[in-house]
């Protein structure tokens, strides 16, 4: 197994999908060779989720305080580092302060964790917008700062390239595109190679994803599914959550800062007029989470606007599942060739 730290961690669909060994929407996902073994995040709701779902392994707390009290943090030999820093300031959607604020230079607390560890591979994820912030300049600085560490005094460096990913054209029934930024450490034998799209003509709708889940709101078997939205519908406004999701196409992006506004459901009370709002329903929290790809059995802890606001700021676990195939190819690369040049070297012993 290769063992891998996650920060940032919220409820833990990055981490899901790394780790893989699950099912959703009728396709299995397989176990990668991929371990969480330290995970990090400060919310108290998310904190809970995590541990529900993958153990004790998670540390609450702010990540700059953790690591200014100590240096033995992490356990030996860590393979891969993961995260997705804080993307609101870098969000198309939120204010866009960028690198200038707190907030968004906290991928430099993902350095420190890096340099600690010197993994092979780290992948940091981020929204759509990071690209283009300040011409990409925000972009080409994190790049810079992630490429060049020092670990035990030694200098060390990584090939650092970004991708941008629709997790649409991966299986998730859902328009959301997502920037990772990979970096391969240079003595690692093997180049990461962006995972093929593997639905680009075939997109997940809606419906495929939840019609399932109709007229089962009050069933307790399916977990989150009796927590959903009470927020008003504001009739003839166009403004976030106030419009019915299309059923024959994958989903708007699940947000964390919807403030309750979440879309309605396609299935609704009179569907030929959108201004008519009379039985409308917004999704549920785990209509919300299958759309975001998490398996049923993937359980939230929280009120319901906490667990909207943790399936929101979350890495789709079956995006995450194909750029952890990805690392797994590169460290299986890597070992192969290890494991050649050593038996090459002990043959030239005789």
């Amino acid at each position: 197994m290769y063992k891998f730290i996650s920060l940032f961690s919220g409820c833990g669909g990055m981490d899901l999908g790394f780790k893989g060994g699950f099912s959703v929407f009728g396709e299995k996902y397989e176990r990668n060779l991929l371990n969480p073994v330290w995970a990090n995040d400060i919310f108290p709701q998310a904190i809970e989720t995590y541990k529900k779902n993958f153990g004790d392994h998670m540390v609450k707390g702010d990540i700059q305080n953790i690591l200014d009290s100590s240096t033995e943090i992490f356990p030996p030999d860590i393979d891969v580092v993961i995260g997705g820093f804080p993307c609101q300031d870098f969000s198309v959607a939120g204010k866009r302060q960028g690198i200038t604020v707190k907030r968004g230079r906290l991928y430099l607390q993902m350095k420190r964790v890096i340099e600690r560890t010197a993994p092979k591979i780290f992948v940091a994820e981020n929204v759509e917008g990071l690209i283009n912030m300040n011409g990409g300049v925000v972009l080409n600085t994190i790049k810079n700062d992630l490429s060049s560490i020092i670990h035990d005094d030694n200098k060390v460096e990584y090939d650092v390239k970004h991708f941008l990913l629709h997790a649409a054209d991966y299986g998730v029934p859902q328009v959301r595109k997502r920037v990772f930024i990979v970096g391969v450490r240079r003595d690692v034998s093997g180049e990461f190679t962006l995972p093929k799209p593997t639905h680009v003509n075939k997109w997940k709708t809606a419906k495929e994803a939840i019609e399932d889940l109709w007229g089962k709101e009050e069933d307790l078997s399916i977990p989150n599914h009796n927590q959903i939205s009470r927020a008003k519908f504001y009739p003839g406004r166009r403004m976030q959550g106030n419009s019915r999701i299309k059923a024959d196409k994958p989903s708007v992006t699940i947000r964390a800062e919807h403030h309750g506004n979440i879309e309605a459901h396609y299935n609704t009370y009179n569907s030929e007029n959108e201004e008519d709002m009379r039985g409308w329903r917004r999704l549920t929290v785990r209509e919300c989470a299958r759309i975001q790809s998490f398996p049923d059995d993937f359980v939230f802890l929280g009120s319901a606007t906490q667990t909207y606001k943790q399936i929101g700021n979350a890495v789709p676990p079956v995006l995450g599942w194909h750029v952890a195939r990805a690392v797994q190819n590169v460290l299986l690369k890597n070992d192969r060739l290890a494991l050649t040049n050593h038996s090459d070297k002990a043959l030239t012993l005789f």
